[in-house]
């Protein structure tokens, strides 16, 4: 597994690195025999450390996690520890991820990311007069999930929503975090149906 640890301006010494690496290829290791890779990315946060942690275990299979503290091994250890607790919950749905279904693709999709309006703007006169900038493009694709997979993919990459075509009748579907802390589902009724 090929694993990058990284310092936002801040230098990552030997000793960190070496433990950061050797962590993170025990807590891979310990759900899943081929890992892809991992990035960890540490930096300063007020008077402490974030430590953010995404490690590619799969094909379209992603985990992500943060912790903060005073001290970057503390904040390190703490996002180690979600990881390893959402690999622990979701081991046996993520190993059986795709037995019987293999013949299912995903859809290819276009990704973009777009810039906030800027506030320092007066307000366009009609609803057409802002035209959004586009900062990025990448390719994506959408899987054919569960309702149940998409909400494990959606916790394990922290992402606030996930869009998947239902794997019950084809349609799009998405999952979303909800400001309660609860996990909201939009299901669009089908063209047939009236």
């Amino acid at each position: 597994m090929k694993i990058s640890v990284q310092g936002k301006q801040l230098d990552v010494g030997d000793a960190l690195r070496e433990r950061i690496e050797s962590t993170v290829e025990q807590i891979a290791a310990k759900y899943f025999s081929n890992p892809i890779d991992a990035t960890v990315t540490l930096s300063r946060q007020g008077p402490g450390f974030r430590a953010d942690i995404n490690v590619h275990v799969g094909k379209g299979i992603s985990v992500t996690s943060e912790g903060t503290n005073a001290d970057a091994h503390a904040a390190f250890d703490a996002a180690a520890e979600r990881i390893d607790k959402q690999l622990r919950r979701y081991k046996r749905r993520l190993r059986d991820h795709h037995r019987g279904h293999a013949t299912e693709a995903a859809a290819p999709a276009a990704q973009y990311v777009l810039a906030a309006e800027a506030e320092d703007f007066p307000e366009p006169e009609t609803v057409d007069g802002w035209e959004p900038v586009v900062v990025a493009e990448m390719e994506t694709s959408i899987e054919v999930l569960t309702v149940g997979e998409a909400v494990m993919r959606m916790d394990l990459a922290s992402a606030p929503a996930l869009m998947f075509r239902n794997r019950a009748h084809g349609g799009l579907n998405m999952v979303y975090r909800r400001p309660d802390g609860n996990v909201g589902w939009v299901d669009p009724p089908s063209r047939t149906q009236s």
